[in-house]
């Protein structure tokens, strides 16, 4: 049976950038449910039983069933997407990357602000609900990209293994900043973790 994330933080502690509502609306209301519907669609599917959320979504291209195949990348892509996205939030994280992810950045973006600068124009022009992602492959090279809905790059033959995502659905913000995304995704920048997205960088790449 897939479980939540247990968060190490209160959902009050992630304010004024991301406010107490919003998170325990988008915690215990949205990803509640998107982790109902997974473990009742695999339930379902013997065939499924055993498998990880990373083979789960690496292979959901390969299932024929169209409506088992909407409930996991729905809900198979929400569960892991917001899995991935509440890790990486904290009230009192490191603030710059470290380590080989941090030259990694540098050779790809050139700074850290101007991948910054890169991925959050992903996530202000990704057009209605969806993600802006930080990807790495098996080999360490990052990629920038975005996607509709609750996909996510492992979807691609999982190739890429997301590190770092911005939650761009209107639930992530709208409490707070209604229509001003840039607002929030300026705000994320403030409470994201980079030593949770050191880690999900070198275990992507062993």
């Amino acid at each position: 049976m897939f479980k939540q994330i247990e968060l190490a933080y209160d959902f009050n502690t992630l304010e004024p950038y991301i406010d107490e509502l919003t998170m325990q609306t988008h915690y215990a209301k949205h990803h509640a449910a998107y982790t109902n519907n997974l473990n009742a669609a695999v339930e379902k599917s013997p065939e499924l039983s055993g498998k990880t959320i990373e083979e789960l979504l690496s292979n959901v291209g390969n299932i024929t069933d169209p409506g088992l195949h909407m409930a996991l990348r729905n809900n198979g892509g929400g569960f892991y997407n917001h899995n991935l996205y509440f890790s990486i939030l904290s009230p009192s994280g490191s603030k710059e990357p470290e380590g080989e992810l941090k030259n990694q950045i540098i050779e790809s973006f050139g700074s850290v602000e101007n991948l910054k600068d890169k991925l959050s124009a992903a996530a202000i022009s990704q057009f209605g609900s969806g993600w802006a992602w930080l990807s790495t492959d098996k080999a360490g090279k990052l990629q920038i990209s975005s996607t509709a809905n609750q996909d996510n790059p492992l979807m691609k033959d999982g190739l890429l293994t997301p590190i770092l995502g911005i939650d761009v659905w209107e639930h992530a913000y709208y409490l707070k900043y209604k229509n001003l995304r840039a607002d929030y995704i300026k705000a994320f920048w403030e409470v994201l973790d980079w030593d949770q997205v050191n880690k999900r960088y070198e275990v992507a790449r062993v």
